[in-house]
């Protein structure tokens, strides 16, 4: 990781992975924006790579300053930081305006921690604008992954071999419950917890409303988390979800569309998509989104899940620790420009995750709570990646298994197994 580099670097900030591509992003693009769900480390980061800063949430004055003269607040030594932007809307404009004037990249860092209405960035920013997303934090960002595997060297191919890590699965629980979250990192997991409690009822009274636009039942609201908590790592369809939530008045299906579409604006959700891939039998592929949380203490939160109470409850613990890794993937995958996805048939076979690289490169992964089921998932990767069509996309690069315990090397049949501690980008 890239070491801190600017003046506004924040006492104790942990290096990120992201940090890598916000450096590349400002080297090739005058404005680098950083979203993702509230509290995950936006600000810190956009922070650590900015010369001068602006936040619009905290400071009223500096707020209304840019709601009457926008290009005010992009004022200062760049990269200028503008911290959650989407509260002045024409703050996008504006940048595009400043940044049209001259040919100069990194000039501005934009973070945001909901996506506004489509017609405040109708106006394209092609050419201008890159993305970066930021999620909490791995469990190599929070130290509790020492990243001796690496899912780049996997991804090409490379070695697979770490000792077997001090993390127990009762401490697991715990870290699950803790949650990827910055501020919470030093806190137990039932302070944490109860933290997470306000913060959900914050952002379904006050935070979804204005990323829509739209009034918000804050106890439906509520509901449905509730439900998406009880299906994290499952394909639940709209319709399931809207006769989960119940209650009176009931949620329709078009209510229960336009909730998870606020939710998906302010990144408290993140569906895994379907992987496209054609097959060799008969079978369909489903097209059904896999569901989870920005991370998996959210849904702990919403279902009152301890520690405790998921150790009594394997299956819960199990699906939550799916999610948990489904997070990490996605933080490290991002990191080698590929993408993460969950692929199943109408047969039913099945990959928790499969990882795509930009060249078409693929690895399948199945995970694992407990390492005595390793065998289980080795054969259900080989048996399931059997089934999709080689003419269409070569074999896999490799096959793994990520379980919470146990060592980390590669089986004779060539299946990789890694514990999550040992994983990395």
């Amino acid at each position: 990781m890239v070491a801190p580099i600017g003046p506004l670097v924040p006492h104790g900030y942990l290096p990120r992975v992201a940090d890598v591509q916000v450096s590349a992003a400002l080297d090739s693009a005058p404005i680098v924006v950083i979203e993702g769900v509230k509290g995950c480390g936006k600000t810190w980061t956009g922070l650590r790579h900015a010369q001068s800063q602006v936040q619009l949430l905290d400071d009223a004055a500096a707020r209304q300053g840019a709601e009457i003269v926008p290009r005010r607040a992009l004022e200062g030594p760049r990269p200028r930081l503008v911290d959650e932007w989407q509260i002045v809307p024409s703050i996008w404009n504006t940048a595009r305006h400043v940044v049209d004037e001259g040919r100069d990249v990194g000039c501005f860092i934009l973070t945001g921690s909901a996506q506004p209405p489509d017609d405040i960035t109708r106006h394209s920013g092609a050419g201008r604008v890159r993305r970066v997303r930021m999620r909490p934090m791995s469990l190599m960002e929070s130290g509790e992954s020492d990243g001796s595997v690496s899912l780049g060297s996997l991804l090409d191919g490379g070695p697979c071999d770490a000792a077997a890590p001090s993390v127990t699965v009762p401490e697991m629980a715990e870290i699950l419950c803790r949650g990827g979250w910055p501020r919470n990192l030093s806190r137990p997991a039932s302070v944490a917890q109860e933290l997470l409690e306000s913060y959900l009822d914050e952002m379904a009274r006050v935070d979804l409303p204005a990323a829509s636009g739209t009034r918000h039942d804050p106890a439906r609201v509520r509901r449905l988390l509730v439900s998406l908590g009880r299906h994290t790592s499952t394909t639940a369809s709209l319709s399931t979800l809207a006769r989960d939530v119940a209650g009176e008045p009931p949620l329709s299906w078009n209510a229960t569309a336009n909730y998870l579409d606020a939710l998906e604006r302010v990144f408290m959700v993140e569906d895994l998509p379907v992987w496209p891939a054609r097959l060799r039998s008969r079978a369909t592929l489903q097209q059904s989104l896999k569901r989870h949380f920005a991370d998996p203490s959210l849904a702990a939160a919403v279902l009152a899940a301890t520690p405790n109470r998921l150790l009594d409850e394997l299956e819960t613990l199990g699906l939550l620790f799916e999610s948990l890794v489904i997070r990490d993937l996605r933080v490290y995958a991002a990191a080698n420009q590929a993408e993460v996805f969950h692929w199943r048939t109408s047969y039913g076979d099945e990959l928790d995750a499969i990882i795509e690289r930009r060249d078409g490169s693929w690895l399948p992964v199945e995970v694992k709570l407990g390492a005595t089921r390793v065998d289980d998932a080795a054969r259900s990767l080989t048996k399931t990646c059997a089934t999709i069509d080689a003419g269409e996309r070569a074999a896999p690069v490799a096959k793994l298994v990520v379980t919470a315990t146990g060592y980390g090397y590669r089986r004779p049949d060539g299946v990789s197994v890694v514990p999550i501690t040992a994983l990395g980008p």
